[in-house]
C-alpha cells in the first residue's frame, strides 16, 4: 500500500513526525510520495526524504495556487534541484520521482490564470526534457489543462491526476493520456461521494492509485481531523469495496501502478 500524495514536510507534522511515519508503516503503508509546492516546500521535502531515505520519495514543483508575479525566478531555482536529463542525479543527492505538485486552479481567484497557464506548460516541458512524470493538481480548469497536455501527448512519460473527484466523462476525458493515472483520496470514502459508483463504470484498476493528500481531506471516519498516510488504509478498503475485490489485490494493483508511473517500487 502507498500514499503516493503526502505533505510530510508540513507544520502540521512538525511536533510529531517520526510517531506519523510509525503509525503509516504499522498501518501497512510501504512507501510515501511527498509534493513540493513553492521554492521553501522544495527544501523541506528534500529534508524529510533524506530523514526516511527508500520510504520517503520527492516531488518538486510550482502549485498553482503558489504562482505569482515572480513565477519565473521560483521556477528557474526550483529547476536547478532537478536532475539533469542524461545524469538522473539531482543536487543534494535525493532524486526526485516526479515534478510536482503542479497544474492549475481556478477555484478561489483567476487573478493570475495567465501565469498559472504559462507556469504549469513550462512545468509540463519538464517533463517531457527530464522524462519524469507529472503529479497534476487541478480544480475548476479541466479544459484548459487538457488543452496543454494535449500539446505534449506524444511525449508526455505520464503522471497522477491528483485528488480525481470527477464524473464520469471527465474521467474519461483524462483517461485518453497514456500512462496518466487518477489519485482516489479520502472524497471516495465521503457519504455524499458518487466516486464508488463513477470509478468501477469507466476507470480500469491499472489507472487508479491511492493517495491521502495529508494533512487536508481526511477520510471517514477521520473526517475532521488531520490527515496523515495510516489513513490510506480506509481508501483502500472502500475501494476495494466498490470494484468488488479483494483488499488484497486492490493494494497489489495499486502498488504496480506506482511502479509503472512514478517508479516507486515496494
Amino acid at each position: 500500500m502507498i500514499d503516493t500524495h503526502c505533505h510530510l514536510d508540513g507544520e502540521e507534522f512538525r511536533e510529531d513526525l517520526d510517531a506519523v511515519v510509525t503509525r503509516a508503516r504499522e498501518a501497512g503503508v510501504e512507501a510515501i510520495g511527498v509534493p513540493g509546492i513553492d521554492l521553501t516546500s522544495c527544501e523541506t521535502v528534500i529534508e524529510v526524504c533524506r530523514r526516511y531515505p527508500g520510504y520517503c520519495y520527492p516531488m518538486l514543483g510550482l502549485h498553482p495556487e503558489e504562482v505569482k508575479a515572480d513565477w519565473k525566478d521560483v521556477l528557474a531555482q526550483i529547476r536547478q534541484k532537478l536532475p539533469a536529463p542524461s545524469k538522473g542525479e539531482a543536487k543534494g543527492g535525493v532524486v526526485p520521482i516526479a515534478i510536482g505538485e503542479v497544474g492549475l486552479d481556478f477555484y478561489w481567484s483567476r487573478e493570475y490564470e495567465q501565469e498559472q497557464l504559462l507556469a504549469f506548460e513550462e512545468q509540463v516541458r519538464w517533463s517531457v526534457e527530464l522524462r519524469l512524470p507529472l503529479m497534476i493538481h487541478c480544480r475548476k480548469a479541466q479544459n484548459e489543462m487538457v488543452t496543454i497536455l494535449k500539446k505534449y501527448k506524444d511525449n508526455l512519460p505520464g503522471g497522477v491526476f491528483h485528488c480525481f473527484t470527477g464524473n464520469a466523462l471527465e474521467a474519461q476525458e483524462l483517461l485518453q493520456f497514456d500512462r496518466f493515472v487518477l489519485g482516489i483520496g479520502g472524497v471516495l470514502t465521503f457519504k455524499k461521494s458518487h466516486l464508488p459508483e463513477v470509478l468501477p463504470a469507466v476507470v480500469p484498476l491499472d489507472r487508479i492509485v491511492l493517495e491521502t493528500d495529508a494533512p487536508y481531506m481526511a477520510p471517514v471516519p477521520q473526517r475532521g481531523q488531520r490527515n496523515e498516510p495510516a489513513f490510506v488504509a480506509h481508501v483502500l478498503h472502500r475501494l476495494a469495496d466498490a470494484y468488488g475485490v479483494s483488499v488484497e489485490d486492490m493494494a497489489r494493483q495499486t502498488d504496480a501502478n506506482c511502479e509503472k508511473i512514478l517508479n516507486i517500487v515496494v
